[in-house]
């Protein structure tokens, strides 16, 4: 290890170690609140307990958790992407299009995920190599990907004319009947990337990154290329986000995925990821996304007005923030 690495790791251990106790509690206290909801909406209403209404609730956070892994890692390298609403509807523009006319679905997923590397990499190049802020960049192709969802869609739904049943099942089918597969497949990428986040040394690159790109830098980390490579995946987890949208649908809408990234963020924050970056967990992500999936589920059993349920929401994400604050604040 270089000097400046072991300087590094000695003078960020006790920051470190207090950061992880911190979060550990945090996950405790996510994990409590999602059985005091379900708790709370089981006495509410006969109809939130059941085995049909809960694995409803999965299939449904599975599409804010998916993109929310790429998110998370953004913010955990110290950057920000809010660009996976707009992307989510514009990779289902070339899966639908190329699907239709080739009869393919493996081309048609090739088409999606060309798009969402190039979306991906286009923000990572902008924000790591140019040195735009990554906040203003996303926000830019936010815009330019509705946009270009409007212009080609001509704000009218674009459909499976070919019906492919493997197409179909992606996004509607149950695994043994039970599980909708996007939950699989949420649950199987979020364990392959807590994996990677804990154990992989791309992982520790991340955190050391987001908790200070220059020390990181002057220890050797590869500072721009280390944040390239997060925006990529986050449009990587955003494109499959927006296929298994569109096979639910059935087609490409040009509706789709608005105000789809501040579900996300949401979710992100409230799961304890920094937004200043180096903290934060899958595992509290995920967490995240099940509270506010819950939540919208019971609210919506109540009969509580959309408005209200936004208002909750908001309240939510302050106090999230504000409790991260009070995370670095005990830290330093």
């Amino acid at each position: 290890m270089p000097p400046s690495s072991s300087l590094a790791a000695r003078s960020g251990g006790h920051v470190t170690d207090t950061f992880a106790m911190l979060g550990r509690r945090q996950e405790i206290a996510l994990v409590l609140s999602i059985f005091a909801l379900i708790a709370f909406f089981s006495f509410t209403s006969e109809y939130f307990f059941t085995v049909r209404n809960l694995t409803n609730v999965l299939g449904q956070g599975s599409l804010v958790m998916i993109a929310g892994i790429g998110v998370a890692i953004v913010f955990m390298s110290g950057e920000v992407d809010i660009s996976v609403g707009s992307l989510q509807a514009a990779v289902a523009i070339p899966l639908i299009e190329v699907m239709n006319a080739t009869g393919s679905l493996w081309l048609g997923l090739a088409a999606a995920l060309l798009l969402g590397l190039v979306v991906g990499g286009i923000n990572g190049y902008l924000s790591a190599y140019v040195g735009i802020n990554s906040l203003i960049v996303t926000l830019g192709m936010l815009f330019i990907l509705r946009g270009g969802v409007y212009l080609y869609t001509g704000k009218t739904a674009i459909p499976d004319d070919i019906y492919l049943e493997s197409f179909f099942i992606i996004g509607n089918e149950r695994f043994l009947g039970v599980v909708p597969w996007p939950a699989i497949i949420a649950l199987v990428l979020l364990l392959i990337f807590m994996y990677v986040m804990s154990y992989r040394p791309f992982g520790r690159k991340v955190y050391a990154v987001g908790g200070n790109a220059e020390v990181a830098r002057l220890a050797g980390f590869p500072v721009k290329r280390v944040k390239f490579i997060c925006f990529v995946i986050s449009g990587v987890m955003a494109t499959i986000s927006g296929i298994l949208l569109a096979s639910r649908l059935g087609s490409a809408v040009h509706l789709a995925g608005i105000g789809f990234e501040f579900q996300v963020v949401a979710a992100v924050v409230l799961g304890g990821v920094s937004l200043s970056g180096g903290i934060g967990s899958l595992l509290g992500m995920a967490l995240g996304v099940l509270i506010l999936a819950f939540m919208s589920n019971g609210l919506g059993m109540l009969d509580l007005p959309t408005e209200w349920q936004l208002v909750i929401t908001g309240i939510i994400i302050i106090i999230a923030v504000a409790f991260d604050e009070m995370k670095r604040r005990r830290a330093g």
